[in-house]
């Protein structure tokens, strides 16, 4: 039997023991912390995601509820050599291990190599998307090559620039010396 399942509660357990499958598309507009990332920008183009539940046996035998989930989106960044917009594609693909408790999967996972979150029975998943898409934004955009030509100098042009020589103090203090001996 097909069960439907809700990206906003997801009930892992059931979802995992069924070896359930879901995959959907939400409009960008949707995920606030996406939003601000992209400075409200492209509000209507979609994420696309696709989850799948598993039971896998842990170390003891005893089965626990997996999802595999993997997800996209296109956002709209500011770059940092030109600081215009330039569209980046944002991706993952991660497995996730469900436990109990707060307490078991902090301490789970420390010690493993996946990502360890707390079976719940209404979890939202999107909120989860949401998450793994901002931390694979890039820390510093950019354009392959840039639109416009970078300026990379900061000097103007205009300005008359001072004379390269010095004068040397100590040839300052002498004439105050000879004035002051003579």
């Amino acid at each position: 039997m097909k069960h439907a399942f809700e990206a906003t509660h997801l009930n892992i357990a059931a979802f995992a023991q069924s070896q359930g499958t879901h995959a959907g598309e939400e409009r960008l507009s949707r995920f606030d912390r996406l939003m601000e990332q992209s400075q409200g920008l492209g509000g209507e183009t979609f994420v696309t995601y696709s989850v799948q539940g598993e039971m896998r046996p842990d170390a003891a035998g005893s089965d626990e509820p997996w999802l595999h989930l993997s997800a996209q989106a296109t956002l709209s960044l500011i770059c940092q050599r030109c600081m215009a917009p330039v569209d980046e594609v944002i991706s993952f693909e991660r497995d996730f291990r469900f436990v109990a408790s707060e307490a078991l999967a902090e301490v789970e996972d420390e010690e493993s190599e996946e990502d360890v979150l707390v079976l719940s029975k209404s979890f939202n998943l999107l909120e989860l998307i949401e998450d793994e898409l901002l931390m694979s934004t890039p820390l510093v955009p950019k354009h392959a090559v840039c639109p416009q030509p970078v300026k990379l100098q900061a000097a103007d042009p205009a300005f008359v620039e001072a004379p390269q020589e010095k004068p040397n103090p100590f040839a300052m203090l002498q004439q105050l010396k000879k004035k002051d001996a003579g």
